[in-house]
């Protein structure tokens, strides 16, 4: 088996503040060490299920956060950033048997992370089909294009939630839960345990496929954008169209072109 690994940190156990995912300040190390902890956890419970490759793209802000000594062997790393559309899950393809999502959080404008955003914090929201979305909605679609399972996600409550609510196949580990401003967490360590656990079982469920994540056959997107001039300057996009003053739309059948488009216009 191989297995595909998408690791952010800010639905890392515990974090509740900016600083935290941030590589220039002090409170960034303890988080980028326990978002390691919780990446070498994913990894162990796919070789626990006998997976024999693993790929783990480290898809936070510099994507240099995670030690690679506290790695298994057999994994590899990807770190920094192609400047591609694959963005966070720059390496998927149909080779693999499935992914994990670790770290992952609520979306733009969700109440359940104090940490919740979209690609970035320069969006009140982006929307799919009329929901609004998350970056493992973005993510899962991906890895759904090339017929890859999303096995499990690990981060806020949220964003567990709204997994489930996608293919209640999809196993889940949430580590935090949101109060206003701060997070309610479980202990670190029984977070190390549950995701290890969780992505084992995943692997070793009799058919991976009933994890898919669910592809629509078409797609109507929205961004709107905090600043009107943000919103202007994303209609000049090939295709996008103004919805209103800070809204952007665009629509294709194609996610290929959905995820080329927010390379150019969420993703900057």
């Amino acid at each position: 088996m191989k297995v595909f690994i998408s690791a952010d940190i800010e639905g890392t156990t515990g974090i509740a503040h900016w600083n935290e995912t941030e590589k220039n300040h002090p409170d960034w190390k303890y988080f980028s060490e326990q978002m390691t902890r919780e990446v070498a956890a994913a990894c162990q419970g796919a070789m626990d299920a006998g997976c024999q490759e693993i790929i783990v793209k480290d898809a936070h802000d510099s994507a240099r956060n995670i030690d690679p000594r506290a790695l298994p062997e057999c994994v590899r790393l990807h770190r920094g950033w192609a400047v591609l559309p694959g963005s966070m899950m720059m390496g998927i393809d149909k080779t693999f048997s499935g992914c994990v999502f670790t770290g992952y959080h609520s979306g733009a404008s969700w109440s359940t992370s104090p940490l919740s955003h979209t690609m970035n914090t320069g969006n009140n929201y982006v929307k799919i089909n009329g929901e609004r979305i998350s970056e493992m909605t973005i993510n899962a679609l991906m890895a759904a294009y090339y017929g890859v399972p999303l096995l499990c996600v690990t981060g806020d409550q949220g964003i567990c939630d709204a997994a489930k609510a996608a293919n209640p196949n999809i196993e889940t580990v949430a580590v935090n839960e949101c109060c206003g401003n701060g997070v309610l967490s479980i202990h670190p360590d029984l977070a190390i345990r549950r995701i290890r656990e969780a992505v084992a079982r995943s692997l070793r469920k009799p058919d991976l496929s009933s994890m898919l994540y669910p592809m629509p056959k078409h797609f109507e997107v929205e961004i709107c954008y905090k600043k009107h001039q943000s919103a202007n300057s994303a209609a000049w996009y090939p295709g996008a169209y103004r919805v209103d003053d800070t809204t952007v739309g665009f629509a294709s059948d194609d996610y290929m072109e959905v995820l080329r488009m927010f390379k150019f216009i969420l993703s900057e």
